[in-house]
């Protein structure tokens, strides 16, 4: 079966070109104009990314992630904020609370694709001993998508996770910001270096004393050893 999308926007003409166009790219689409009928939604069904506007009438999508992201049940599923706001804080909040990845409107719908493609990009296959990284008290499992970090487990956003497992790849070696955006969105990224920053700040957050992994080598990038 494919993948299901669900939007919230204000605007039912953007609702419907995303409908449209998510179809036509292989995905199943649902939007919504309202919060709450996007909370109903997910209390019944579990998309596999949601599409999420910043600048909504009543809601705030701001308070929308924050949601989201404080559910057991839903705290996993990737977001792609959609923003008219120009102003980068807005953007750094958003990224804060969890998301994704930011399209700025009016955006291209290829691009948006484009996007989506990337944010649902699983880590690529490889030999079975490779499916799992250990390093000090740090487990990631690239079957699972899943992170123990102190014999605990962590949840992380398919953004975190990607950073994370990238640095673990090359244990030691330091990746510039722009090889980590290379990694995650490829010749489509189109998104400010101080993204990189705020999702390393958010995972290192997440994953306690073992943060402390993610060293910060100033002037270059970030590298991950014991």
């Amino acid at each position: 079966m494919s993948q299901m999308i669900a939007a919230l926007d204000d605007e039912p003409d953007l609702l419907e070109l995303l409908r449209v166009n998510l179809r036509k790219a292989g995905y199943r689409f649902e939007g919504f104009q309202e919060a709450e009928d996007l909370y109903r939604f997910l209390a019944k069904e579990r998309p596999s990314l949601i599409l999420l506007d910043l600048m909504l009438p009543g809601t705030d999508g701001l308070e929308v992630c924050r949601h989201i992201r404080r559910s057991e049940d839903l705290a996993g599923i990737p977001i792609i904020m959609l923003t008219a706001r120009g102003d980068e804080s807005d953007k750094v909040v958003g990224l804060e609370l969890g998301a994704d990845d930011y399209v700025t409107k009016p955006f291209s719908i290829k691009e948006l694709i484009a996007r989506i493609h990337a944010v649902l990009r699983r880590p690529p296959g490889g030999s079975e001993s490779a499916r799992r990284i250990v390093i000090g008290s740090l487990i990631i499992d690239l079957d699972k998508f899943e992170v123990i970090a102190d014999g605990v487990k962590v949840d992380l956003t398919a953004t975190e996770f990607k950073i994370l497992q990238l640095l673990a790849s090359r244990k030691g070696r330091v990746f510039s910001r722009d090889q980590i955006l290379d990694f995650l969105w490829g010749h489509e990224k189109a998104v400010i270096d101080r993204t990189i920053d705020v999702h390393i700040r958010n995972l290192r957050e997440k994953l306690g004393e073992a943060g402390g992994l993610i060293k910060n080598i100033r002037g270059v990038g970030y590298k991950l050893e014991e």
